[in-house]
C-alpha cells in the first residue's frame, strides 16, 4: 500500500504468535517505516512471554478487558480501558489478562514492528 489511502484488514488475517497471543496487522508497511498498529487479544488468564523490542518503542492502548503490564523489574501496573502503557525501547515487557473475557489492545510501534526488532527472554511454552 503506498503512503496514504485506507486499510481494511480482514478479520481473517488474525494470527497466533510466538509470544502467545492473536495479532492482526492493521498497519505496518516498509511504504510507512514510521510506525505500525496491531490490534492484539490476549485469552482469558494468558501472559505474553517475557521479550523485547530493540529500537523500537511501544504503547498498548488497551481497547477492552483487563490486565497487568510488566515493564522490567520496576513497573507491574493494572490495566483497563482507556489506559496506554508506554513501553521504551529495548525494555522486557509482557501482559497478563486478569479478566474473564479476552484482553484487547493495540500495540503501536515506533518506528514499525519488524521481526528482526523482536528477542523472546523465555522459551517457548509449547
Amino acid at each position: 500500500m503506498s503512503s496514504k489511502g485506507i486499510q481494511r484488514p480482514a478479520e481473517s488475517t488474525e494470527y497466533w504468535f510466538e509470544e502467545g497471543c492473536h495479532i492482526l496487522e492493521l498497519a505496518n508497511s516498509a511504504d510507512d517505516p514510521a510506525v505500525s498498529i496491531a490490534r492484539v487479544r490476549v485469552g482469558p488468564g494468558q501472559t505474553t512471554r517475557w521479550h523485547t523490542l530493540s529500537s523500537t518503542t511501544e504503547r498498548y492502548v488497551i481497547l477492552s478487558g483487563e490486565g497487568l503490564v510488566e515493564i522490567g523489574k520496576d513497573l507491574r501496573e493494572s490495566v483497563t480501558i482507556g489506559d496506554v502503557a508506554r513501553i521504551p525501547a529495548g525494555s522486557a515487557q509482557r501482559i497478563r489478562n486478569c479478566g474473564k473475557e479476552d484482553l484487547v489492545f493495540l500495540a503501536i510501534c515506533s518506528p514499525r514492528f519488524t521481526p528482526e526488532c523482536y528477542t523472546a527472554m523465555e522459551p517457548d511454552a509449547d
